[in-house]
């Protein structure tokens, strides 16, 4: 199967260094958060992986509802993801996320099950499944 897209970035540098994809558009400096003892003032891992989870799950509820008689605009979702990083007890580390998703114009019923068909659409929810706990609270507005 051939991939509907692919990007290659390229770390250099570990949590304090750089992060650049091969078409130039995403360029950033990175740095450990001063609240893990580093210096702050650039973007880190968990930030990024929070940004990336959030737009595509919004983009799977719009998606959800492409073919319904209810459909979500972009303007209608907002979702805020919460990416935590914590020991594993075994040297090494996890991730926790929260996904807080606020939609306007359904009521609260129709959007738990836009989101929760959402979660099994999305590729980042799909590629954690199992594997980092992820926690959804949907609200309407």
């Amino acid at each position: 199967m051939s991939a509907l897209y692919s990007i290659k970035v390229t770390a250099i540098g570990g949590r304090s260094g750089t992060v650049r994809s091969e078409d130039g558009l995403l360029d950033l400096p990175l740095a450990l958060p001063t609240t893990m003892g580093g210096k702050g003032g650039a973007t880190n891992p968990e930030q990024l992986f929070a940004a990336g989870y959030a737009a595509c799950f919004e983009n799977a509820v719009i998606h959800i509802t492409r073919n319904k008689a209810t459909r979500v605009k972009d303007t209608d979702i907002v979702v805020v993801a919460d990416v935590g990083l914590q020991p594993n007890g075994n040297g090494g580390f996890v991730l926790s996320v929260a996904l807080d998703v606020a939609i306007t114009g359904l009521d609260q019923a129709a959007a738990e099950e836009i989101v929760q068909a959402a979660h099994a659409t999305c590729p980042y929810s799909n590629a954690v499944r199992g594997n980092i706990d992820v926690a959804i609270t949907v609200t309407t507005n």
